[in-house]
């Protein structure tokens, strides 16, 4: 198979990686993943192949760690995607996508710059302002397929727990992605070459699971939240190169 298909271990160790990016922060996979999938298979499949990979491991860590959602925030979080999908479909066809992804980073490299450096922390106490960043999250991943920003900023300022804040965004995830898929299903994007990949990439998937939960647990919160931060001031990066 793999003298067959050369392309098969590069894709099952880019899998690895982000997997055990996923399960460690409860996001990340695709950011890492599609980008470099794309070097070595077509974007058509990469695409299919990172959300049914994101469906199996939002379902393997909730499998053991369903307690620690914080449910109510889930909810409130997926609910207003579905109204924002549509906008961000719109967004897609009418706006200029660097204006959009240009304005997205200038606001998660602030935010997260003041997070790291700024004297006062900024907190949600409730899930009051959940809807406005659970319809940011489907507006983007209706333009772009970047659910994660609005998600990640979001659980950084309610200050969940390294576990809360793994777990609760597989709670998000796993029905967001499962909506996706439907999608490509429809579209005819998942075909035999994304199911094939697939079974490759499944064991090893599980065992980043694994590794990424061990990581997870051993971090510090204080740790957790500088690491959050440096990741989205990377993602906000990551846009602003694309917007130029």
């Amino acid at each position: 198979m793999f003298a067959a298909d050369p392309a098969v271990l590069p894709v099952v160790g880019i899998v690895f990686a982000a997997t055990v990016v996923r399960s460690a922060f409860g996001f990340g996979a695709a950011l890492v993943a599609v980008p470099l999938l794309a070097l070595v298979i077509p974007v058509a499949v990469a695409v299919p192949l990172a959300v049914l990979l994101s469906i199996t491991v939002a379902g393997l860590i909730l499998a053991r760690d369903w307690r620690k959602v914080h449910a109510r925030s889930a909810w409130w979080l997926v609910l207003p995607t579905l109204f924002g999908i549509p906008i961000g479909l719109l967004v897609l066809t009418e706006v200029h996508p660097p204006v959009v992804k240009g304005a997205m980073a200038a606001v998660i490299i602030a935010f997260s710059g003041y997070c790291l450096f700024g004297r006062r922390k900024p907190h949600l106490p409730d899930d009051r302002f959940a809807w406005a960043f659970g319809l940011g999250a489907g507006v983007l991943g209706g333009a772009y397929g970047m659910n994660g920003p609005p998600l990640v900023v979001y659980a950084t300022l309610r200050g969940w727990a390294p576990e809360h804040f793994r777990a609760t965004l597989q709670g998000y995830f796993l029905p967001a992605s499962a909506a996706g898929m439907c999608a490509f299903w429809a579209a005819g994007l998942w075909g035999a070459e994304v199911t094939r990949y697939y079974l490759w990439c499944l064991a090893p998937a599980a065992v980043a699971v694994a590794v990424g939960r061990v990581a997870n647990q051993r971090m510090r919160v204080d740790a957790f939240a500088r690491y959050v931060h440096l990741g989205l001031i990377g993602i906000g990066i990551l846009l602003l190169v694309q917007s130029v």
